[in-house]
């Protein structure tokens, strides 16, 4: 059975390792000339992800490209004095089981996984799908698959020759994201430096195996701002206007601009569709149920969307009038949850008062200096993401024996139920 997938991010590569190991034959397609390198930020793996990527044998590597944050300096907006907080034991109390990873380094690591068995076609993209399954693409030669999957993300071709325009199932939350690389300016090293006023809120950080570091800006916005997506110029401009003069550490990371390798922006959108599938195609991750960028923890959802979508293919036997709804049914169990988390998130991470800016410095202190029980307790009294990460379970699906790799780092299901 041959199943094409577009997009070799995260959800992507994930999803093809999976379908090889349960004896699909899968051929990826990516826009991009070579596997992306972008720049990125850090993302966070929660223990679901976690138990998938051990599974799968990659979980060495990605431990190993933890970014090592573990201290945060918290700079409030008409405060003399910063906050300092220990992030580690924030983690600890969140999730029992969690990293930190650059995703450009994650999505290395997956495409890693599977790459001798899976084809991949780099710097190219579909064109036209045919309910029969021909898929037309810009430069290859059309091509019949029984299947196609669009992991291609927030901004999805496969979902827009599938379903429609993007606007039809995008909600805008009211905030906005941007994310550059530069210079390590302040020589960070395991520590997050933020800045938060109202209605703003950046950080800076780097990674242990980086020689530069990201800065990473979250603002909010009552409306739509005016920008098209390729206009770098006009996104830098607004990004500059919304944090112009709030501190002069931000005012130096702004200068980089004119100057940074890697730049990316985009509004904090959820995509809210009724389903993911038509006919012979389905969306995974972002491309089919998009949390919010930097706040809903669509990482994991992509992770485990990918997982589940494979086993389910392979438990009914590659039907997928059988497999797609099963596969909506086990996410459907998540992603509600996950919008509501991400919607909380940005309330908390972007503060809309003072007495926000306040509060969400003030409680990650007093969360970090609490003994590990009591901030435990606190953070799932208080956080709607870590109650849904901790609580997510998906099924086992055994590796089809004819796999070509079937039996490869699979000695046990590591905790996904």
């Amino acid at each position: 059975m041959q199943i094409l997938v577009s997009g070799a991010s995260i959800a992507g590569p994930v999803l093809a390792y999976w379908l090889v190991r349960h004896g699909f034959c899968v051929t990826v397609v990516e826009r991009a000339p070579t596997l992306r390198k972008t720049g990125g930020h850090a993302v966070d793996l929660f223990r679901p992800a976690m138990n998938i990527s051990e599974k799968m044998g990659v979980l060495p590597r990605i431990e190993e490209r933890a970014t090592g944050t573990n201290r945060m300096t918290v700079h409030q907006e008409k405060a003399r004095r910063p906050v300092r907080v220990d992030l580690s034991k924030i983690f600890d109390a969140t999730s029992d089981r969690h990293v930190e990873i650059m995703r450009d380094d994650l999505s290395e690591i997956y495409y890693d996984a599977a790459r001798d068995d899976v084809e991949y076609i780099f710097g190219d993209s579909i064109t036209a799908i045919s309910p029969d399954g021909e898929v037309r693409f810009e430069n290859a030669a059309p091509r019949r698959f029984d299947l196609v999957v669009g992991a291609d993300g927030l901004h999805s071709n496969v979902r827009r020759l599938t379903f429609g325009d993007e606007s039809r199932f995008s909600a805008f939350i009211g905030a906005y994201l941007g994310v550059l690389t530069l210079p390590n300016l302040s020589g960070l090293d395991g520590e997050l430096l933020i800045h938060v006023g109202v209605g703003r809120t950046v950080g800076m950080y780097g990674a242990r195996h980086l020689g530069d570091a990201r800065a990473l800006f979250l603002f909010r916005s009552e409306r739509e701002l005016d920008y098209h997506h390729h206009d770098v110029p006009r996104q830098k401009e607004l990004l500059r206007a919304a944090f112009d003069g709030m501190h002069p550490d931000v005012d130096r990371w702004l200068d980089e601009l004119g100057r940074t390798p890697a730049f990316y922006f985009d509004s904090i959108t959820q995509l809210r569709m009724d389903t993911w599938s038509r006919g012979r195609v389905t969306l995974v991750g972002d491309a089919g149920y998009c949390p919010g960028p930097a706040v809903g923890g669509s990482t994991s959802l992509a992770v485990v969307g990918a997982y589940v979508l494979a086993g389910e293919l392979a438990r009914a036997g590659g039907d997928h009038e059988r497999a797609f709804p099963a596969y909506e049914r086990a996410m459907a169990e998540h992603v509600p949850g996950s919008r509501a988390a991400a919607l909380s998130a940005a309330r908390t991470l972007i503060p809309t008062s003072l007495l926000g800016v306040r509060g969400l410095a003030q409680g990650a202190r007093l969360i970090s200096a609490l003994p590990a029980g009591p901030s435990r307790a606190l953070l799932r009294l208080t956080t709607k993401s870590a109650r849904l990460y901790n609580s997510m379970t998906v099924d086992g699906y055994p590796p089809s024996p004819t796999s070509p790799r079937g039996r490869v780092g699979l000695a046990g299901d590591f905790g996904v139920e």
